[in-house]
């Protein structure tokens, strides 16, 4: 049953209510949103991986509606998407994320402070409406639709003003914040918002901000690998969050994406999106680790790079988009090019890697670690998406109630692309204004689901 608050905001929603009419919805003193309990990281946090999942840790229940400060924007949360970072804190690895909240009460000071509870309201995408702006915020007004940027920085530090990554106070948002976008509400400061892309439902905006910008970083931007036209580009994952959104800058860039998946199902997906070179790593069964020794195996990298090969007419690839990380990472290191770059943005297959440095040293590859995106690397991606030229990736969709089975979907890989929640939406396919656009790409803005 919805709540009074939901209810309103809705009504004002289907009405075409003006912005005086969302400022003065009346807040509740709690709202529903998925939380953690900082006592589960001695419990839940200790259980063998075997027998973790992150819906044992993710509760829906009522938290309390926190004051923003001067700088911040109460977005009533249409709906919001499962990153890999909301499995990370549901399962309290590497690291409890009350510790982040602990720092951030820590750095950030009296405003700060707020974070720091027993509670962790986890989320870091969110679509939907402003409710309130605080004092300092001038861009923004009660009624905007937007979508939420997830890097939350401070830019206190001189050495943020040049990229904002580069920012000691810098931190992803519902992740190491709290009251992030898997609620009813969410707060962000107003310098993470960015206008909603018209022709999208809510639920699909709202799967799009952290991958996308991410992977934007990633190819195109110069914080990254600097992709060019006609570069081969190896994807990992690429049937996934992040992948599949860099399948779509590598083809829309003049690249020639060199698709690795682990179904027929992806393998499918890739191919529909035009890339013409596709490995299924399942089918191929490539074992980068020997199990008997522990340690990597260089038949299986030179296997790789032969497979590569043969699909490219020859070429070596110029760019190895990584993220699994230990699993990987030294076959990416064996396969690029010479001169060529490796970007990593995460390791979800464990941090610790390992490589055969010759292979890098001696032939002059590079390394690049790129997290997240600045908010001008953010808005440009995001105004791709008005614009209908990178699209959803969105394969299914939760309610909120069922969020913990959400996460456990990714937790599991037994999804496609992003996986969406709906928080204060009703049920899928509504937020839709500019429909001529929407039936203009609607093949590839369903493509996933």
């Amino acid at each position: 049953m919805a709540s009074e608050l939901t209810g309103a905001v809705l009504a004002a929603i289907d009405t075409g209510a003006d912005s005086a009419h969302f400022g003065a919805i009346p807040l509740p003193e709690t709202y529903t949103g998925v939380a953690l309990h900082a006592d589960e990281a001695d419990t839940l946090g200790k259980l063998p991986r075997e027998e973790k999942r992150p819906s044992l840790a993710m509760h829906v229940e009522q938290v309390p509606m926190p004051e923003i400060a001067p700088d911040e924007v109460l977005v009533a949360t249409m709906a919001s998407s499962i990153n890999f970072n909301t499995v990370w804190s549901a399962i309290f690895e590497p690291v409890s994320s009350f510790a982040f909240l602990r720092r951030y009460a820590k750095v950030r000071g009296a405003w700060g402070a707020r974070h720091d509870q027993p509670f962790h309201v986890v989320g870091s995408d969110a679509a939907g409406v402003v409710l309130r702006t605080g004092s300092a915020v001038s861009k923004w007004k009660p009624g905007d639709r937007v979508v939420v940027h997830p890097n939350d920085v401070g830019l206190e530090d001189p050495q943020g003003h040049d990229d904002t990554i580069l920012d000691p106070d810098q931190r992803v948002w519902g992740f190491e914040s709290n009251y992030g976008g898997l609620a009813e509400v969410c707060v962000a400061k107003g310098d993470q918002l960015m206008p909603k892309a018209e022709h999208l439902t809510w639920e699909e905006a709202a799967s799009m901000p952290l991958t996308n910008c991410t992977a934007y970083r990633m190819l195109v931007s110069p914080n990254g690998a600097c992709m060019q036209q006609g570069d081969v580009v190896l994807i990992w994952g690429a049937g996934g969050g992040l992948g599949g959104f860099a399948t779509q800058y590598v083809l829309n860039g003049g690249g020639i994406p060199v698709c690795v998946v682990s179904s027929d199902a992806k393998a499918r997906i890739c191919r529909e999106m035009g890339a013409e070179f596709v490995i299924d790593r399942r089918t191929e069964n490539f074992a980068f680790w020997d199990p008997e020794t522990g340690r990597q195996n260089p038949k299986e990298h030179l296997r790789l790079g032969k497979t590569i090969r043969q699909l490219t007419g020859g070429r070596d690839v110029d760019i190895v988009f990584e993220h699994p990380g230990r699993d990987t990472f030294g076959a990416s290191v064996f396969v690029t090019r010479r001169g060529g770059k490796i970007v990593t943005c995460a390791s979800t297959t464990g941090f610790t890697h390992e490589f055969d440095n010759r292979y890098l040293w001696m032939f002059a590859k590079s390394i690049v670690g790129s997290h997240l995106a600045n908010y001008a690397e953010a808005w440009r991606a995001n105004e791709l998406v008005r614009a209908g030229r990178t699209h959803p990736i969105l394969s299914k969709t939760y309610a909120m109630a069922e969020a913990g089975r959400a996460a456990d979907d990714v937790y599991e890989n037994v999804h496609l692309g992003k996986v969406g929640v709906l928080c204060m939406a009703p049920e899928p396919g509504l937020g839709v204004l500019d429909a001529a656009l929407r039936e203009q790409h609607l093949p590839a803005i369903t493509r996933f689901q």
